[in-house]
């Protein structure tokens, strides 16, 4: 008998539902089934996914093909024309353990006349806990706490994937993460599409730094939280407050900046400056002085001078950034910032590029300040995995997966350290 396999793009939030929806295929009874959790970020991410239902249906011929995710979502017609998908799912109906329950029970669902459940993602206004037992193939483990945007930056499709910001009560947050101590895990990440949103639509509307105290005070067990994305203008002060005083809360913080030129922000539609986002990095080091940063960029935005470029170059400098992801500028149909004038496709694959190598170069001045230093590793495999900084670490000798191990660095091997156990 087969089991549901999960093909999962995009983001950690994703990564989190495909879990979900893992468990949901299988009560249903679907074992045969290749679930697509697409993504919508980019051009790009809509295209290999397009490749990975090609994919299936040549590994797996009779094998039931569900696609979802934010293209779906967005844009069902197109996967529901392919003649490889039985079924498409919206973003609500991935994560109703109904959907799979009725496709295991629909016939009709064929290749060729797949069925459509997609719903209008705008009418949804809350966001349930969804519990799951744990991730496969994964020592650290990703919790939803919100959902949707209400922000309407100029390049960015995804609102109209994930529908309006909407939060999961504390309460809720609290008993997920209570059982995936109990499964073992014992690192925490904190996911959503606005992540510093959270709380505004609740009840007394707790806000994010609220909910990182509350849960490190009610679970005690838990030995490593992890925030993910943090517009940089959403900090609050309960936020900087727990990364001040709470050791649990791991140093690493990633910033959603996407440019360093003030007028390329205002043309996409942020709410931050580039003295918004240094002040920030500057704020949150004077709190945690081993705090070390990422952040989300997009090298040739529409408009984007070589001098704007430029500033952006700075910045990586400036705010004393280390985890640099990023994207070269892709027009996404519908968006404001797809009909002003374009950069031309190679300037933005040169801009990304050097980004990139800039990138390198702060990674490695990072690892390489690490050597002799003692870090504490949570071993995902293989004997690699995270030290609190998000550096990842080869452990010489190997050590258990899922354990938090204590170990010396001896040495940079190109993007990761090599480090022994230390005594």
């Amino acid at each position: 008998m087969s089991v549901p396999e999960i093909v999962t793009f995009g983001c950690r939030l994703n990564a989190y539902e495909s879990e979900v929806m893992r468990g949901h295929a299988a009560a249903a009874g679907l074992d045969d089934v290749v679930i697509v959790n697409t993504c919508a970020v980019t051009a790009e991410a809509e295209r290999q996914a397009r490749q990975a239902i090609r994919r299936a249906r040549r590994l797996r011929p009779a094998a039931r093909i569900v696609v979802t995710g934010c293209a779906a979502q967005i844009a069902p017609e197109r996967y529901a024309a392919m003649p490889e998908v039985n079924a498409v799912l919206g973003n609500i109906e991935k994560l109703d353990a109904a959907s799979f329950r009725r496709l295991a029970d629909d016939p009709l669902a064929t290749a060729g006349s797949p069925t459509v459940r997609v719903n209008d993602i705008m009418s949804v206004h809350e966001t349930a806990g969804q519990l799951i037992g744990g991730f496969e193939g994964r020592a650290r483990a990703f919790v939803e706490v919100q959902q949707g945007c209400d922000h309407r930056c100029t390049f960015c499709i995804i609102p109209f994937g994930r529908g309006p910001s909407r939060s999961v009560p504390m309460g809720a947050v609290a008993s997920q993460l209570r059982g995936l101590v109990e499964a073992g895990y014992r690192e925490v990440v904190l996911t959503g599409v606005d992540l510093t949103d959270y709380g505004k639509d609740l009840p007394a509307a707790p806000r994010l730094g609220d909910l990182v105290r509350r849960l490190l005070r009610t679970v005690p067990e838990l030995p490593r939280l992890r925030v993910s994305s943090l517009d940089p203008v959403e900090v609050d002060d309960a936020l900087l407050d727990a990364i001040a005083g709470e050791s649990r809360l791991m140093p690493h913080f990633h910033l959603s900046i996407q440019a360093g030129d003030d007028m390329v922000l205002k043309r996409m539609k942020r709410r931050h400056g580039r003295s918004d986002a240094i002040a920030l990095c500057e704020r949150i080091r004077s709190l945690r002085p081993d705090a070390v940063f990422g952040a989300d960029l997009i090298a040739g935005f529409p408009t984007e001078t070589e001098a704007m470029f430029a500033n952006t170059l700075r910045l990586v400098e400036e705010a004393g950034l280390t985890w640099l992801h990023v994207f070269p500028y892709s027009s996404r149909p519908g968006t404001p910032a797809a009909k002003m004038p374009q950069v031309p496709f190679a300037e933005r694959r040169d801009r990304a590029q050097r980004l990139r190598a800039l990138g390198a170069e702060r990674r490695d001045a990072f690892l390489d300040s690490r050597i002799g230093e003692t870090v504490r590793v949570l071993v995902e495999k293989d004997g690699t995995g995270r030290c609190e900084h998000y550096a990842p670490v080869g452990v010489e000798g190997g050590a258990a997966e899922g354990a938090i191990v204590a170990a010396r660095v001896l040495r940079r091997n190109r993007d990761r350290l090599e480090a022994a156990r230390a005594a």
